[in-house]
């Protein structure tokens, strides 16, 4: 059951992800709802509406075309222009700030649902305008339908409005800033109160190995899946692989501690969720390495923006300080029992791969090394889980000094490094 209930969120994440998932399905409920109109105004319901609200009465069946006919074509004419502006923001984010962003602007619910509403009301018009005919004795002008349709175009234009101001909002790197680093706060946080202990197997040599059926990248671990096996079969499993990892078919997968059944590791491997988008809620890294992606994109020759740098590396400082309270090594101990070994980013490397891009960027910029080199000062401030991680801090500041000595000459610059280099040191 817990499998299926992975293999269903995991589907379900994908599919949500997609620009045309809510624009479809707004789309098969307009056709629905028009054919199910064309139902109720047999029972006369227009009939009742115009005995309570005389006014809203339709006599003339080409008044009713018309306004049906302008709500068609002043619909397809938003919905191509609200297309436009989506993938011009999308090229725009591409661009100027970082390919990998594009997922979270992608799977924006309030631009699916924007264009699920123009798509929805367009279809629905037509339906609804192929089925009116001239009045009968025993037929009248569908009055209801047709207000339905009207009140859906208003809907329409009320979303069209918002969308403008949401898309001109979405575009700022700020905005997109502030996103990729809320979600990364918060998956590191989830990360950091879950039941994980400092420490690793002890001896895991001759461990059984267990290969990737398939190549892809491990997008998703499901820990919970795991646990309810080890714990059902009595055994140790130890992940070999880091989530984002793009991996081979055959590449060592996990290794478990005794001989199990083909069945039994069949259902392990499809706790290893393996897809080509990767999303900043499942993987905290991700989205290190998205603001550290923008920050080099904005310090470019091309873009030369120092100030949008400067706010990423706020923004890094922050989750620098948060990943210090988490320890390198993973393990999930429950009623005092060794069950799983996660293999996880340490801080050393995440540290060193974030400033690396960051100090080759940089290293002609004084102002943003300056700022470098004050965030590996607030980071030695701050309480660490582990005493080796203030010597990756103190690594990283000796590494950026010398990059700077090699590649900014005013002596006056350097010696405003110099000063808080020492300090640091010190």
């Amino acid at each position: 059951m817990k499998k299926l209930f992975t293999k269903v969120n995991s589907f379900y994440n994908i599919l949500t992800g997609s620009i045309a998932f809510y624009p479809t399905f707004y789309s098969i409920l307009a056709i629905f709802l028009a054919f199910f109109m064309k139902y109720i105004e047999t029972v006369d319901a227009s009939k009742q509406l115009i005995e309570w609200f005389p006014g809203l009465e339709i006599t003339d069946v080409d008044t009713a075309r018309n306004l049906l006919t302008t709500l068609i074509a002043g619909g397809i004419s938003m919905l191509v222009f609200t297309f436009n502006m989506v993938m011009l923001l999308l090229s725009q984010a591409a661009a100027n700030y970082s390919p990998r962003v594009l997922p979270s602007l992608i799977s924006n619910r309030k631009h699916q649902l924007i264009l699920g509403a123009f798509l929805g009301s367009i279809l629905y018009n037509i339906i609804t305008l192929i089925g009116i005919d001239e009045p009968t004795q025993n037929q009248t002008i569908p009055i209801l339908s047709v207000l339905l349709g009207l009140t859906a175009a208003i809907i329409s234009l009320a979303a069209f409005v918002f969308f403008i101001h949401n898309i001109s909002s979405n575009i700022q790197i700020n905005n997109i800033l502030k996103n990729v680093f809320s979600k990364a706060l918060k998956r590191l946080n989830k990360v950091i109160d879950s039941n994980y202990k400092d420490g690793s197997f002890s001896n895991t040599d001759d461990w059984i190995t267990f290969k990737a059926k398939k190549s892809g990248t491990l997008q998703n671990i499901s820990i919970s899946g795991l646990k309810k096996i080890a714990k059902e079969q009595d055994i140790k499993i130890k992940l070999l692989q880091i989530k984002g990892t793009y991996l081979l078919a055959n590449s060592p997968l996990f290794k478990i501690n005794k001989e199990i059944d083909e069945k039994v590791t069949d259902e392990i491997q499809e706790y290893f969720l393996f897809r080509e988008p990767e999303l900043v809620s499942d993987n905290y890294v991700l989205g290190f390495k998205q603001i550290t992606e923008i920050a080099v994109k904005a310090m470019s020759p091309g873009i030369n923006d120092p100030g949008t740098a400067i706010n990423a590396i706020n923004y890094l400082t922050q989750l620098f300080c948060v990943r210090m309270n988490k320890p390198d090594l993973e393990l999930l101990i429950e009623d005092d029992k060794e069950l799983i070994e996660l293999k996880t980013v340490s801080f050393e490397e995440l540290i060193y791969t974030t400033c690396a891009a960051l100090r080759t960027y940089s290293r002609n910029d004084v102002i943003v090394s300056l700022k470098m080199m004050s965030m590996y000062e607030q980071l030695l401030q701050n309480p660490a889980s582990k005493e080796d991680y203030y010597k990756s801090i103190h690594n990283q500041a000796e590494l950026l000094m010398h990059d700077c000595k090699e590649h900014i000459e005013n002596t006056g610059d350097l010696e405003k490094l110099q000063n808080l280099y020492e300090k640091i040191a010190s």
